[in-house]
Parts: structure tokens; sequence; C-alpha cells
């Protein structure tokens, strides 16, 4: 049966309520105090793993500590420094314009606004919404792969392109939740829904997913603890 828009919404609100109960720790797994690092961590996360980038950025924040030092840092010097991250020219080289743009436009403050995040190279919605949600708690909805898988198979949206995805998203998920179902979300695609063999069995969410009853052996239960 086909959902309105008010019983996704209904829908939306016990997913969350029963993520945050399994996840209560769930929160961005980039190290970062201030900003511009979190920009920095967020653009050489992309297909990287998090833990990697963790392991990186301890030294690029120790030597360069304002956008002004990473526009002006060697290039060279630097893609060494950000290699193991992989795609390493094109983040190092990101990385120091988005510095740029930065340091001259926006006096070296990193901009708290989506619009503004998004002017600069390399930042898409999905950076400015990290950065948005985490550094400057302005919820923001970060749709990356886990996003868009999980959202499809819950049947929360039939789009693939990210953007159409956070437009979809932003009419069922209430606003002030946009920064905390991301992580929920990111965090169960991670322990229980991979793209392969999604744990439909165990999934905390499984009386919410149509897709688990699709799935052999694992038809969701009539009721989940915790939903109602």
């Amino acid at each position: 049966m086909k959902e309105n828009r008010e019983q996704k919404k209904n829908r939306v609100l016990k997913i969350i309520k029963v993520l945050a109960k399994a996840y209560p720790d769930a929160k961005c797994a980039l190290d970062f105090k201030n900003p511009l690092e979190l920009l920095v961590a967020t653009i050489l996360s992309a297909q990287c793993t998090d833990k990697r980038v963790n392991m990186v950025t301890p030294h690029l924040f120790r030597k360069y500590k304002t956008a002004k030092d990473y526009a002006s840092a060697d290039p060279r010097e630097f893609e060494e420094a950000v290699r193991s991250t992989g795609f390493y020219k094109n983040k190092a080289r990101n990385i120091r314009l988005a510095a740029r743009g930065i340091a001259e436009r926006f006096a070296g403050k990193v901009p708290a606004r989506l619009e503004d995040l998004v002017t600069l190279p390399g930042i898409g919605r999905k950076t400015a919404n990290v950065v948005l949600g985490n550094a400057f708690g302005i919820p923001g909805l970060t749709v990356d792969t886990h996003m868009i898988r999980l959202n499809g198979r819950l049947g929360l949206t039939a789009q693939k392109d990210p953007v159409k995805i956070e437009r979809d998203l932003m009419e069922i998920v209430p606003q002030k939740e946009w920064t905390e179902y991301s992580h929920l979300i990111i965090h169960h695609g991670r322990a229980r829904c991979g793209a392969r063999k999604p744990d439909c069995a165990g999934g905390e969410i499984r009386a919410l997913c149509p897709s688990c009853a699709k799935m052999p052996g694992r038809a969701p239960l009539k009721e989940t603890a915790g939903v109602r």
C-alpha cells in the first residue's frame, strides 16, 4: 500500500525513536576541533574510511592552523601528506582552493551558511551539511552512500540523485532531526544494513522497513519493541 506524506512522517519518527535507542552514541566519526578541521576532514573522507582520515589529520591539524596556512601550502608536500586517503591530488587541490576562498572571501572563517559553503571549490551539499550540522549545530541532511541505500530500502524516496533524495527527506524528516537522522541512518548502514548482506533478521527497524519483507526468510515482525 502506497504511503502518503503524513504516513511517511509518522514512520520516520518511529525509525528515529528505535535507532536512537539502538545507537545512543551515533555521531560524526571524524575527529575535529573546529569548523575548518571538519571541512578538511570531510573533503578527505570522500571514498575513504573515517578511520584512515583520522590517522592522517592529526599531522595536518598540527601543521596547518588557519585557512591561509592551507591555501599557501606547498602543493606537492600537501599531496604527499594526504596521499593515503586516495584521490589525493584532487583532494589536496580542493582543500587548498577552498581554504583560499575562505581566507579571501570570508575573512578566514568557515561560513555557517549552506549557500556560502557550496560556492567554495570542492564543497557540495553533502560536505556543507556535515559541517553545518556538526560544527555549527545547524540541521543538515548528509546524503552519503548509506543514506542513499537505506532510504531507498526504507521506501522513503525513489530517487537516486543525492540532491533529490535530500529534497524528499526534507519533506518528511523534522528539520530539527536532520543531523541526528543522518547519523542514525549512516550508523545503521554500517552496523546492520550493508550493501550486499543486510541483516534484516537482526535489524532493529525491520518492522518499519518494507524491503525486509522481500528478503527470503526475513519477513518483518508485526511488532517491534519500542515501536507503536
